[in-house]
C-alpha cells in the first residue's frame, strides 16, 4: 500500500500536468498554454462558436446567395495549437489545424474538408499584420497563367465577431479577386452560464496584468470575502482594493486561471482548481508561483460575482 499511493499521486500528477488545457466540460474550448509561443493569442478574439453566414461566387461570377453556417475555434494540443471547424447548413464540415512554428516566425495552416478529401492537405502560410488582421497565403495562379496567391483575411476581430474573405491576388496585391467572403457573429446574448464564468475567470487575469484593481475588486459582490494564506478574512472593497493592490514598481508578468470544475445549481456556483503567475520585483527579477483555489460564485441581478475565494501555494 505504501508503494500504491505515491504511484496513484504520480500518475494523477502527471495526467494533470498532460491534459489541464485540453478540451473539457469547463473548457469547452480549451485554454492556451502558457508555455505555447505568444502568438497564439492571435486567435484568441476567435475562440469559441460564431453564427455565420457564407457567401461564394456562382461559374457566372456573380454571387451566390448566403448560406448559413456555424464556425468553431478551439485550443488543441493541450493548449498549444488551434482548430477550427466549419458546419454549413447542408451539414458539409471543412477545418484547420492552425500551428505557429517560431523559426520560421509564421503560421502555418492545413486544410482538410467532407466534401474533398485528400491525401495531402493544402497549407496556407502567414500571420497577423500590424492593423490586427490575420492574412495567410497559399500559391495559386490565375486561369490564365499569371503567379499570384489564394489570400485569406480575417478582419474587422472583436468580441461581437470578424470578417474572413478569400481572394486571389497577384504577387504585387495590387489586382484582388475576391471569390468567398463570411461573416461571423458571436450570440453574446445567449451564453450559458458556464461561459460567462469563464470569461469573468480569463477577464480577473487580465484585470490583474493589466494594473486594473478597481474592475477586478468589481467581481466580487458587495460583501465579496477573501481567505489568504496566514490572515484574517478579508471582507468589502475596501478590504480587497488594500490587499490586491500592486506595490509601485512591481508588474504582474502573467496570470493564469485553470479550473478543474465548474458546478453550477441555480444562483450559486462552486470552482476550484490551480492557478499561476509570474511577478517582476522592484529589483526586476522575475518570480514564478502557482497553488490551488476554490471560489463561490452568486449570480447577483444576472451578473456572476465572486462571493468566497481562497486560494493557497503549491511547491
Amino acid at each position: 500500500m505504501k508503494l500504491i499511493l505515491p504511484l496513484i499521486l504520480l500518475v494523477s500528477l502527471f495526467s494533470f500536468s498532460q491534459n489541464n488545457y485540453a478540451v473539457s466540460d469547463t473548457n469547452p474550448f480549451g485554454i492556451p498554454n502558457p508555455e505555447a509561443p505568444q502568438e497564439l493569442k492571435d486567435y484568441e478574439a476567435l475562440i469559441g462558436k460564431c453564427n455565420c453566414k457564407s457567401v461564394s461566387r456562382k461559374p457566372d461570377q456573380t454571387w451566390a446567395d448566403p448560406v448559413d453556417m456555424t464556425w468553431e475555434w478551439k485550443y488543441i494540443m493541450n493548449g498549444m495549437a488551434v482548430q477550427d471547424e466549419t458546419i454549413k447548413a447542408d451539414g458539409k464540415h471543412s477545418g484547420s489545424i492552425r500551428q505557429f512554428i517560431a523559426d520560421s516566425s509564421k503560421w502555418y495552416v492545413h486544410y482538410y474538408a467532407s466534401g474533398s478529401p485528400s491525401t495531402k492537405l493544402p497549407t496556407w502560410e502567414g500571420g497577423k499584420t500590424e492593423n490586427g488582421n490575420i492574412v495567410l497565403y497559399r500559391d495559386q495562379k490565375a486561369p490564365n497563367g499569371t503567379e499570384g496567391w489564394f489570400r485569406l483575411t480575417f478582419y474587422d476581430i472583436s468580441d461581437l465577431g470578424y470578417k474572413w474573405v478569400g481572394e486571389w491576388t497577384d504577387k504585387s496585391e495590387t489586382t484582388t479577386f475576391a471569390t468567398w467572403k463570411i461573416d461571423c457573429k458571436r450570440d453574446t446574448k445567449n451564453g450559458s452560464d458556464l461561459e460567462v464564468i469563464n470569461k469573468n475567470i480569463s477577464a480577473f487575469s487580465k484585470a490583474y496584468m493589466d494594473g486594473n484593481i478597481d474592475d477586478l475588486v468589481n467581481m466580487y459582490t458587495k460583501d465579496g470575502k477573501i481567505f489568504p494564506n496566514n490572515r484574517e478574512i478579508m471582507v468589502g472593497e475596501k478590504d480587497l482594493l488594500s490587499y490586491w493592490a500592486i506595490p509601485d514598481g512591481v508588474k504582474i508578468l502573467h496570470h493564469k486561471v485553470i479550473p478543474s470544475e465548474i458546478k453550477i445549481e441555480n444562483d450559486i456556483a462552486y470552482d476550484y482548481g490551480y492557478y499561476e503567475g509570474k511577478t517582476l520585483t522592484k529589483d526586476k527579477k522575475e518570480v514564478s508561483w502557482k497553488g490551488k483555489y476554490i471560489i463561490i460564485w452568486k449570480k447577483i441581478k444576472g451578473e456572476w460575482k465572486i462571493y468566497l475565494d481562497i486560494w493557497n501555494s503549491v511547491p
